[in-house]
């Protein structure tokens, strides 16, 4: 099972995320959006198994940081999309994706019930 994790590297949610996968003998490869971009496939893909509310990180530093018309105009999985693309740091991290699923987010119990099943 190929899995990816995106985010970036100096966030501490991805840096847990990173740690438990190491520390668990999960392989994964890490994609930091920052550095290597994203493309609107990739994003759609993870809109099949999580919804765009989930994804736009409205609690976090860039979001705050939106003028209040960009974040108004924020209404749907397009508008959305559109601005994960143009500001990848709205994205809640970390994003795992394997095979047959994306998670958002880290906590150990959702890995390991998660890779349990695998």
């Amino acid at each position: 099972m190929a899995i990816t994790l995106y985010g970036i590297p100096n966030c501490d949610t991805v840096k847990k995320a990173r740690t438990w996968l190491d520390q668990n003998g999960v392989p994964y490869t890490f994609h930091d959006f920052k550095k290597a971009g994203l493309n609107a496939d990739t994003v759609h893909g993870w809109l099949k198994h999580v919804p765009w509310e989930t994804l736009v990180n409205r609690k976090g530093t860039t979001w705050r940081g939106l003028p209040e018309e960009r974040k108004a105009a924020i209404v749907d999985a397009g508008s959305a999309v559109a601005l994960m693309l143009e500001t990848p740091s709205v994205i809640k991290r970390p994003v795992l994706v394997d095979d047959k699923s994306a998670y958002v987010g880290f906590s150990d119990s959702l890995y390991q019930q998660h890779f349990a099943k695998s």
